[in-house]
C-alpha cells in the first residue's frame, strides 16, 4: 500500500503556454480600442489646405486600458474634415504612402498658432496617444518604454493601421513622446530629445543640420538637398514709450464734493494697469534651401527685417484690475455681510433719553389709531429730527463715516426737489415732484423689465450707483448703513410733510421691478393719497366732479365685461375725497339709518323703490352715465365716485395668496375667500346706490360688468317690438356673491367709507421694512440695478470701440441675467458668473484701448491706414495669431519696429556682470541687428528631405526633425522613415 501511494503524493506542476500573458492581454485591449474607432485599414484624405489646423475643428475621443493594474488613457486626436470623392481612394496607388508620411512634408501648415505639440512638432492630421492615466504617473525606466513601444509596434502590424501610435514617456510636464507608424512595407519612427541645458553646437542652424544628415544615415552623394522652415520669436515686455491712457478717477475731488450729479449716477471703466503684458513678434522664413543662407556660430543671415513673414500675438495679464470689475465685486461681497445698521454703525439709531424725547415707535403707533387731535399737531417729524440730531450727537463729526459735504452732495443727487429752502420752492417740490416724464420707449430703458431691476432714470437705481460708489470709495459698509441711514430719515420726513418722492412713475407699484423700489412706490402711492385727502381738507369741498369727463363712463360696450376692474376705473376720482379727517373711519352713526334704506333697495319692486328714492339725497356722483337709465325710477344713471383698489406690491400679493390658499377647498372656505375678495366690489355697489338712490342690481350689473346683463327684443301685447332684459345665469344662481353683496351693501358714498387703501398703515409699514434693513440685504436689493447699470456702461464703451465678439458676449451677458435675476434670491454662484462675464467684457475693451494706444491708431493721419491698423487691432483680440501684411515694410510692421527699438533705448546702463554676460553671448556677436532687437526668445526650425532608407535601393521616403531652441529648453523631435522592403 505504501508503494502504491507514493507515485500519488508527487505533485505534477503544468505550465499551459496558451494562456494569454498580461503583455498579450494589453496588446489586444489596443488593437480592440483601434477597431472600435475603425482606425483600421488604409487611411485617405486630401492634401491640408494653408491654415487649417488653426482655423479647422479638432475633435477626440478617449478610452481606458490596463497593463496589470496598471492604468493608460488612448485619446484619438483628430482634424475634422469633409469626406474625399471616391476618386480619391482610386487614385492611391500601391507605392502610396500613408497619409502621415506625406502630411511630413507638407509646409502649408508650419507653426500652427494653436495646436495640440504633436502637431507642432510633426505636422499630424490625426494620431493616437497612449499615456498614464492618473497624472502622477509616469513611465521612466527604458525596459518599461521599450515594452509599451514594441506593444504599438505589435498592435500596428496586427491590424494594419496607419495612424501614428504615440507613447507618453517620462512626468507629463516634459511632454515626451515615442512613437511609430506603419504603412505597407515602410515605417516612421517618432523619436525625441529634451534637454535643460543647450548645447553650444545646436544653437544655430549648421549645428542642426550636422545631426539631422547624421541621423538620416544616407548612403548617397551627394545627399539630396534639405528645405527648412525658420522661425524666430522676439518678446517685447517694456512698453515705458507708450504710457496706459487709463485716468485713474479723482479721489480728492469725490472727498471733497465737488463731483457733479453726473458722476453720482455713472461707473467708472477701464483697467487700472496696462492689461497687455507682452508682445510676441515672430518672424518667419517659410521656404529655404540649403546653403541659401549662413547661420552659424560666428555670422548670421538671419536679419527679423528681411524676414518674409511676420506674425503677432499679444499676450494678455491675468486678471488686471479693472475699475467695474472692482465695483461690483466689492458691492458684491456686501451681500454676504451678516452685522444690521446698528451694529455696524456702533449704536442703536434710535435711544431713549428722558421723557422729553418719546420712543419714537409709541408716536408712530398714534397714527394708526382714532384721536380727536389732527395728525399735523402729532410730534413725529419733531421726534424724527430730534433722534437725528442725538444719532449726530452720540457719532461726532470725526466718527461719521461720511464726510457731510459728500453726504450732501449725494442727498441733493438723489433728491433733486431738495434744492430749493423756500416756502414756494416746498409747494413746487410737492407738486412737481412726482414722478419723471414718460420714459423712452427703448431697449436699453427696457432693459429693467429683463433685469427685475428699476428705470435708469429712478430713484432706486440712482441710490444703488451712490451707494456702489460709497461702498468702494467712502468707508465700505460703514457709509453705506450711513447712507441708507439718511435716506431712510429723508423717506419719512417726506410721508410726514407730503412730499412726494422724485424718479418714482406715478401708479401702482410695477411688479417688473425689484422689490425695494415697489416698496418705495407704495410709499409714494400713500404720500399721494395722503396729500389728496389733507387738500380735500383744507379746501373744505366734497362731491368735486372734475370737468371734461362727461361720457367717460359710457363704456358699458359688448367688449368691456371682461374687465370689470378697467370698468371701474372710470368712475374713480381722489378730487373728491371727504372735506373732514374723521369721516374716513369704520362707520358712522349719519349711516346707519340708511342700512335698511339699501337693503330694501335691492329686494323691492319698483314701485317700492320709486318711494324710497324720494326720501334719499343722492351723494358722490361722478357724472352722468350718458346712454343708461334707471330701469325703474327711469331717473339718469350716474356713474359714482368710487375708491381705487389697493396699490399691492409683489410681497403683498404673495401673502394674500397664501391666506387664501389655507382657506382650504371646503365650501365654507371658498364662501369665506368669495367675501374677502369682494371687498373692493361692496365698496363700488355701496357708492353706486349713494349715487343713484332706487337703484337696483340690474341697474349696478348693466354699469358694471355688461356682459352679464342680456337683452332681447320680443313683442308685447300690443305687437311692438320691444327690448327685454335680465340677469346672466350666473347672476341668477341664488346666494352668489354679488347677490349677497348687493343685499348687505348700504348707500354710503365714497368719502364715508371704510378705505379700502389704509396709507397710513400701508406708509408706516413700507418706513418699518426700510428701517429694518440690514446692509446686505439692501445689497440683495440692488445688485439687480447694479449689473443693470454695469451691463448698460458696457454696452456704451462698446459702442466707441466696435468689437463684434465683444456684442456678441454682451447679448449672453443679457440673455444669462435674465433668467438669473428674474427669481427671487438668486444663488451666489450664478451671480459670480454675471459679475465674471461683466470684468470679461470690461478687460477686452481695455485691451482693445491698450493696443490702439501703442499702435498710434488714433494718431494715423492717413484714413486708409488707420482703417488697416483698426482692423489689425481687432484681430489681434479675436484670433490668437495674426499675420502682418507686408511684413517689416508695412504699416503696422514699422510700427512693431519703432517699438522694439524704443524698448532697446530705454534700459540704462546695465551692471558690470551683466554687461559682460551680454558682451560675451554668442547671440548678440552674431546679429548685426543687435541694437534694434533683442536676442530672440525662440528659435524654431523645421528640416525636410526625402531620401532612402536604410539602403542606397531603398525607396525615397520622408525624414523631418523639428528643433525649438528657448532660453531654458531644447527640444528635438525628428521622424524618421525606413523601408521595411528592401533593407
Amino acid at each position: 500500500m505504501a508503494a502504491d501511494s507514493e507515485p500519488e503524493s508527487e505533485v505534477f506542476e503544468i505550465t499551459d503556454f496558451t494562456t494569454a500573458s498580461e503583455w498579450e492581454r494589453f496588446i489586444s485591449k489596443i488593437e480592440e480600442v483601434l477597431n472600435d474607432w475603425k482606425l483600421i485599414g488604409v487611411s485617405s484624405g486630401r492634401p491640408l489646405e494653408k491654415g487649417v489646423f488653426t482655423t479647422g475643428t479638432w475633435e477626440e475621443k478617449s478610452d481606458e486600458i490596463s497593463f496589470a493594474d496598471f492604468k493608460f488613457s488612448v485619446t484619438h486626436h483628430y482634424l475634422v474634415q469633409e469626406l474625399s470623392d471616391k476618386d480619391g481612394k482610386e487614385e492611391l496607388g500601391e507605392d502610396a504612402l500613408p497619409l502621415p508620411m506625406q502630411d511630413l512634408l507638407c509646409m502649408n501648415n508650419d507653426f500652427p498658432p494653436r495646436a495640440h505639440c504633436l502637431v507642432r512638432w510633426y505636422g499630424l492630421r490625426e494620431f493616437v496617444v497612449i499615456a498614464p492615466a492618473a497624472n502622477n504617473d509616469a513611465v521612466v525606466s527604458e525596459s518599461k518604454c521599450n515594452l509599451l513601444l514594441s506593444s504599438i509596434s505589435i498592435a500596428l502590424g496586427n491590424t494594419g493601421c496607419q495612424v501614428p501610435l504615440f507613447v507618453q514617456i517620462h512626468q507629463k510636464w516634459r511632454r515626451m513622446y515615442v512613437g511609430e507608424c506603419q504603412g505597407p512595407g515602410v515605417r516612421t519612427d517618432f523619436e525625441m530629445v529634451h534637454l535643460r541645458k543647450v548645447p553650444s553646437q545646436y544653437t544655430h542652424l549648421s549645428g542642426l543640420l550636422d545631426i539631422f544628415k547624421t541621423k538620416i544615415g544616407c548612403p548617397l552623394t551627394p545627399l539630396p538637398p534639405v528645405s527648412m522652415a525658420i522661425r524666430l520669436t522676439y518678446v517685447l515686455q517694456d512698453w515705458q514709450q507708450y504710457f496706459w491712457p487709463q485716468q485713474p478717477p479723482d479721489i480728492d475731488a469725490l472727498v471733497g464734493g465737488e463731483v457733479g450729479g453726473l458722476e453720482f449716477g455713472k461707473l467708472p471703466f477701464g483697467a487700472c494697469e496696462d492689461p497687455i503684458s507682452e508682445l510676441h513678434l515672430a518672424t518667419t522664413w517659410p521656404h529655404l534651401a540649403e546653403g541659401i543662407i549662413v547661420d552659424n556660430d560666428v555670422y548670421s543671415d538671419l536679419d527679423p527685417l528681411q524676414a518674409p513673414q511676420w506674425s503677432v500675438r499679444v499676450r494678455k495679464a491675468d486678471n488686471p484690475q479693472c475699475l467695474l470689475g472692482d465695483f461690483l465685486t466689492e458691492f458684491f461681497k456686501l451681500c454676504r455681510r451678516k452685522e444690521s445698521t446698528d451694529e455696524i454703525l456702533g449704536r442703536p439709531a434710535f435711544e431713549e433719553e428722558g421723557r422729553e424725547v418719546a420712543d419714537i415707535t409709541h408716536a408712530l403707533s398714534k397714527l394708526t389709531e382714532p384721536a380727536p387731535v389732527p395728525i399735523p399737531k402729532l410730534s413725529v417729524t419733531n421726534m424724527v429730527h430730534s433722534a437725528k440730531k442725538k444719532i449726530r450727537k452720540h457719532r461726532g463729526v470725526d466718527e461719521s463715516p461720511l464726510n457731510n459735504d459728500v453726504l450732501n452732495t449725494i442727498l441733493l443727487f438723489l433728491f433733486p426737489d431738495a434744492a430749493d429752502k423756500l416756502a414756494d420752492g416746498f409747494e413746487n417740490r410737492a407738486s412737481t415732484s412726482a414722478g419723471n416724464n414718460p420714459p423712452p420707449e427703448n431697449e436699453d430703458y427696457n432693459l429693467f423689465s429683463q433685469f427685475k431691476s428699476a428705470p435708469s432714470d429712478s430713484l432706486t437705481y440712482k441710490l444703488a450707483l451712490c451707494l456702489c460708489m460709497i461702498n468702494f470709495y467712502h468707508g465700505g459698509v460703514k457709509g453705506v448703513a450711513h447712507l441708507w441711514q439718511e435716506f431712510v430719515l429723508e423717506m419719512r420726513y417726506r410721508w410726514e410733510n407730503n412730499y412726494l418722492i422724485p424718479g418714482l412713475a406715478n401708479g401702482s407699484p410695477d411688479l417688473r421691478c425689484c422689490l425695494l423700489h415697489q416698496k418705495l412706490q407704495m410709499l409714494n402711492c400713500c404720500i399721494e393719497r395722503k396729500k389728496a385727502r389733507d387738500e380735500g381738507k383744507r379746501g373744505s369741498v366734497s362731491d368735486r366732479s372734475p370737468g371734461g369727463a362727461s361720457g367717460d363712463g359710457a363704456k358699458g360696450g359688448d367688449h368691456s365685461g371682461d374687465n370689470p376692474d378697467k370698468e371701474k376705473e372710470f368712475g374713480k376720482s381722489w378730487e373728491s375725497w371727504s372735506d373732514s379727517e374723521e369721516e374716513y373711519f369704520e362707520c358712522l352713526s349719519d349711516t346707519e339709518d340708511l342700512k335698511g334704506n339699501g337693503q330694501e333697495n335691492g329686494k323691492k319692486g319698483a314701485k317700492e323703490g320709486s318711494k324710497e328714492a324720494v326720501n334719499l339725497k343722492p351723494e358722490g356722483r361722478l357724472h352722468p352715465h350718458g346712454k343708461l337709465m334707471l330701469l325703474h325710477p327711469g331717473e339718469p344713471l350716474y356713474v359714482p365716485i368710487t375708491q381705487e383698489p389697493a396699490p399691492m406690491t409683489e410681497d403683498l400679493l404673495e401673502e394674500q395668496s397664501e391666506v387664501l390658499a389655507k382657506l382650504g377647498t371646503s365650501a365654507e372656505g371658498a364662501h369665506l375667500r368669495a367675501r374677502m375678495q369682494s371687498a373692493c366690489l361692496l365698496s363700488d355697489m355701496e357708492s353706486f346706490k349713494a349715487a343713484n338712490p332706487g337703484c337696483c342690481l340690474e341697474d349696478f350689473v348693466r354699469w358694471y360688468s355688461p356682459r352679464d346683463y342680456i337683452e332681447e327684443e320680443v313683442v308685447d301685447e300690443k305687437g311692438n317690438k320691444v327690448i327685454k332684459g335680465e340677469l346672466s345665469a350666473r347672476m341668477k344662481i341664488p346666494s352668489n356673491m354679488w347677490v349677497e353683496a348687493w343685499e348687505t351693501a348700504k348707500p354710503v358714498p365714497a368719502r364715508r367709507q371704510k378705505r379700502l387703501f389704509d396709507d397710513t398703515r400701508e406708509a408706516e409699514k413700507v418706513l418699518h421694512y426700510l428701517a429694518v434693513q440690514k446692509p446686505a440685504d439692501l445689497a440683495r436689493h440692488l445688485l439687480p440695478c447694479i449689473i443693470h447699470a454695469a451691463v448698460l456702461k458696457v454696452k456704451d464703451e462698446e459702442a466707441l470701440e466696435d468689437i463684434s465678439s465683444v456684442k456678441k458676449i454682451i447679448k449672453q451677458i443679457i440673455s444669462h441675467s435674465s433668467k438669473v435675476l428674474r427669481f427671487p434670491s438668486p444663488e451666489d454662484k450664478k451671480l459670480e458668473e454675471i459679475i465674471a462675464q461683466i470684468m470679461s467684457v470690461e478687460a477686452i475693451i481695455a485691451r482693445a484701448r491698450s493696443l490702439k494706444a501703442k499702435f498710434g491708431v488714433e494718431k494715423c493721419e492717413n484714413e486708409e491706414e488707420k482703417e488697416d491698423l483698426q482692423r489689425f487691432v481687432n484681430s489681434l483680440l479675436e484670433q490668437p495669431e495674426v499675420s502682418v501684411v507686408g511684413a517689416g515694410r508695412g504699416p503696422a510692421g514699422s510700427i512693431i519696429h519703432k517699438l522694439f527699438v524704443n524698448a532697446q533705448r530705454v534700459p540704462a546702463v546695465p551692471p558690470l556682470e551683466e554687461e559682460l554676460r551680454r558682451s560675451g553671448s554668442q547671440e548678440e556677436r552674431r546679429q548685426g541687428v543687435q541694437s534694434e532687437f533683442p536676442p530672440p526668445t525662440g528659435r524654431e526650425v523645421i528640416l525636410r528631405t526625402s531620401v532612402p532608407r536604410p539602403a542606397p535601393y531603398s525607396k525615397a521616403l520622408p525624414q523631418r526633425m523639428y528643433s525649438v531652441l528657448t532660453r531654458e529648453d531644447f527640444r528635438l523631435a525628428g521622424a524618421f522613415s525606413a523601408d521595411t522592403t528592401f533593407f
